[in-house]
């Protein structure tokens, strides 16, 4: 008997987690197994359902982080561990990792845009001889909307060189200024051209990102990006998330930078 690629499964809440105000880390018990970079569809019967990236996972579990700013999301906000939350996926195709191995990795993300590259960076992190380095630089708005407290302080104290930036504001050992300002901090040359860059934030953060990069000769097809954009099916029926030809749920979220530098809605 053949599975229902779209069937939504019930599985139990077994921990939230408080981020920040607005984004609430929700653990949920299951057996699927995804890529980094996939994403899972959670769904409220009777309500509906919202796409969210899998931003963790263990034995028996996976990790959403989740901001309350809609219809399905608050009802979720509402849940409590023990709650039931159903879940389909997991759908898209993920980060490159494979192709990480033994390079150098630079990966630079905006606020939430820390959540899709989770599982990745703990996998590096957790593997230090799989890459040659890893070079961080997360940025967030503002100090209330840091997320992931105790793994930028985990991956800061480790073997990662981090950059860690609020836009405006001052923190103490935290720099002031926009992802971009950084990005020239990264000692490019001394990779030899053997590196791969993977960005991901919200859709003006990753355009400007990219331009800063190829601005410093970071060379096109070694950048990666995820678009976390509106899906429906996640399985290239519905159209909500076509992109001219590209269906973003099925050719992505990830996409290269070739690729990823003209999908604009």
């Amino acid at each position: 008997m053949m599975n229902n690629p779209v069937m939504p499964i019930p599985c139990e809440i077994l921990k939230i987690t408080h981020e920040s105000d607005l984004e609430w880390n929700f653990r949920v018990k299951t057996d699927v197994k995804p890529a980094p970079g996939q994403f899972m569809q959670l769904s409220i019967p009777m309500v509906g359902e919202a796409p969210i990236s899998v931003c963790g996972a263990g034995d028996g579990y996976l990790e959403f982080l989740i901001r309350s700013v809609g219809k399905v999301t608050n009802v979720i906000f509402e849940k409590k561990p023990g709650d039931t939350l159903f879940l389909r996926g997991p759908y898209g195709k993920g980060w490159p990792v494979e192709e990480l191995k033994d390079k150098h990795v630079v990966v630079i993300t905006g606020g939430t845009g820390l959540a899709p590259v989770r599982m990745m960076l703990d996998k590096l992190y957790e593997e230090p001889d799989y890459c040659k380095s890893v070079h961080l630089i997360s940025g967030f708005k503002n100090e209330e909307g840091i997320v992931f407290h105790d793994d930028l302080a985990k991956w800061e104290a480790g073997s990662f060189e981090t950059i860690y930036a609020l836009d405006r504001d001052e923190k103490e050992g935290w720099r002031t200024g926009l992802v971009t300002t950084f990005v020239k901090e990264i000692p490019w040359k001394e990779f030899d051209g053997n590196y791969a860059v993977v960005v991901v934030g919200p859709p003006p953060m990753m355009k400007f990102t990219g331009l800063e990069l190829v601005k410093n000769g970071v060379e096109e097809e070694k950048i990666w990006m995820s678009f976390e954009r509106k899906m429906s099916c996640a399985v290239g029926k519905c159209g909500h998330c076509r992109i001219d030809e590209v269906y973003v749920c099925l050719d992505g979220p990830v996409f290269n930078y070739t690729k990823a530098k003209y999908l604009v809605d």
